[in-house]
């Protein structure tokens, strides 16, 4: 972190934009409810597995995620937090949970200054955290810890707090501390501001009940915690601030300390606190890596990228909507932009913000904001909008699917149509799509298996296509790249083997490590990957 950096324009610096990441079933959806509902963009909050039609979750939007309660697409939203000093802006970009989602969640990390890591207080730190974890570590992304479901019988605090410590290697310093837990969990005790904050078990949506206090003597104290809690409060808290490091806010911004704090987002409780911490100590806007040269967000010239691309959010009109990421100036609706990509300008006449599932014309946007900008198809992942500068945003990556199979029409007569659904999905970034050199047909590739659910469900019911997918003898697909040549006699030699993406690179597919071993073997001139920066 450079301190010598000039101060941000106010609009731009009041400005948070984070996503949350979390196991499946932690509760990420419910707590993002309720950041709407104290954000003031919704009314009421939605229960995740409603009843009928009475509310579906305002951030689920496709048909699949509302049949199985879990986020299958990663959406935005805005929404302004007054605390007691300013009015923030939260940008919040919402990311599957689901194990099978990962590239789409890898991406949209990069498109965040913070996230903030959703942790079940029974299970602690389980595998899927620790996975986007590792990717907020490798862009040393500030991160915030809210510990869940405290009113269910959850783990000891010291337990769920080594675990975070020892899994993910970082830092952990309370921001609250719970009291109680389980059916007598009553509240927590807010250290950064010494307060007592009291959880309402009646009314689930409403504000927790906040007492000032003057720290943990304060006689006060007594007549709303129960003697034996208070003297577990006490005892416990002195333990932690022997075992633990104070909050600093330097070393959170640099990823290696985490504020947790404990709550229940089902019932609202804890998560203005949270909200408030990120207010407090979230960063700022950041500065994006690109080449060739760095973007800084006070910039007065507006630059953006393309974090994602999301197909048929209005399943009337066959839009496409591409996600953007402001990463300098200040943007009014109707501006020429120059893609990077191809070097044409675009006016950006319709751009869109995203107030929970309800899109509004953005006249204008900062540093820091995400807009959707519908398309028909120029934007893809990865790409730079800027005012005429060629900038390149970069560090989106592209990931090698782990699972291929071939897919056909289950009516041969719309191949056609199978073949623009599929160049769709691949633009978007939902699946890989190789069209081998051989034969016909498509080769889908993606990163998880409930992906091709997603597709045929996606497929059937956006084009009206019912699909098949079926095994298929490969099991890998790696880019071939290195000299014309070498590439050349690479590919007439192992026709078989080649097929080209939805870009026209080409790709290795493989059915053992063997083949790869093999290539490395006799074609020492000929390098195969496993993730392609996006759109070079």
């Amino acid at each position: 972190m450079l301190d010598n950096r000039p101060e941000l324009p106010p609009e731009i610096a009041r400005r948070r934009t984070f996503a949350i990441i979390s196991h499946p079933d932690a509760g990420k959806t419910t707590l993002t409810e309720k950041f709407l509902l104290f954000g003031g963009a919704i009314q009421m909050a939605g229960q995740v597995r409603a009843k009928g039609e009475a509310r579906r979750t305002r951030s689920d939007f496709m048909a699949m995620e509302k049949d199985r309660g879990i986020s299958v697409s990663a959406s935005a939203m805005s929404f302004d937090f007054t605390n007691k000093t300013n009015t923030f802006r939260f940008n919040l970009v919402d990311t599957p949970g689901h194990s099978d989602f990962s590239e789409d969640t890898y991406r949209t990390l990069t498109a965040v200054d913070a996230a903030i890591m959703v942790i079940d207080g029974a299970k602690g730190v389980e595998s899927q955290t620790q996975k986007l974890f590792e990717v907020c570590r490798l862009r040393d992304l500030p991160i915030l810890t809210f510990c869940n479901k405290m009113d269910r019988e959850s783990r000891d605090v010291f337990e769920i707090i080594d675990e975070i410590q020892e899994n993910l290697a970082i830092d952990v310093t309370p921001a609250s501390w719970p009291i109680g837990v389980g059916r007598d969990f009553i509240g927590c005790y807010d250290i950064l501001r010494d307060r007592l904050e009291l959880m309402d078990r009646a009314d689930r949506n409403k504000v927790a009940e906040s007492i000032e206090i003057n720290g943990l003597d304060d006689p006060k104290l007594a007549e709303h915690v129960p003697e034996d809690q208070l003297n577990q409060l006490r005892e416990e808290l002195e333990m932690a601030r022997e075992l633990l490091p104070p909050l600093d806010p330097e070393a959170m911004l640099q990823g290696t300390l985490t504020p947790i704090w404990f709550g229940s987002a089902i019932n609202s409780f804890g998560v203005k606190e949270l909200m408030d911490g990120i207010a407090t100590y979230g960063p700022q806007p950041q500065i994006q890596s690109a080449e060739p040269r760095q973007i800084l967000p006070e910039e007065t010239k507006v630059s953006g990228f393309v974090f994602k691309v999301q197909a048929n959010m209005d399943p009337k009109h066959r839009d496409r909507v591409a996600f953007l990421r402001m990463a300098s100036g200040h943007f009014k609706r109707g501006m020429k932009l120059t893609h990077v990509r191809s070097k044409k300008p675009m006016a950006i006449s319709n751009p869109v913000m995203f107030l929970a599932s309800d899109r509004e014309l953005a006249e204008e946007a900062w540093a820091g904001d995400i807009i959707g900008i519908p398309n028909h198809g120029q934007l893809r992942i990865g790409d730079t909008l800027t005012e005429g500068e060629a900038l390149r945003v970069t560090g989106i990556p592209s990931f090698a699917p782990e699972l291929l199979q071939g897919v056909r029409a289950g009516d041969p007569m719309k191949a056609k149509h199978l073949e623009k659904a599929l160049m769709q999905f691949a633009e978007e970034g939902a699946a890989k799509v190789f069209k081998p050199s051989i034969g016909s047909g498509f080769i889908v590739g993606v990163v998880g298996a409930l992906q091709f659910e997603v597709l045929a469900s996606r497929i059937e019911l956006e084009y009206g296509l019912p699909v098949r997918f079926e095994q298929s003898q490969f099991t890998s697909a790696r880019w071939v790249s290195g000299d014309k040549q070498a590439v050349d006699k690479f590919t007439e030699s192992n026709k078989q083997h080649i097929a080209h993406d939805h870009d026209g690179d080409i790709v290795y597919l493989t059915r053992l490590q063997w083949d790869i071993d093999r290539v490395g073997r006799d074609y020492p001139d000929v390098t195969l990957t496993a993730t392609k920066e996006m759109m070079v």
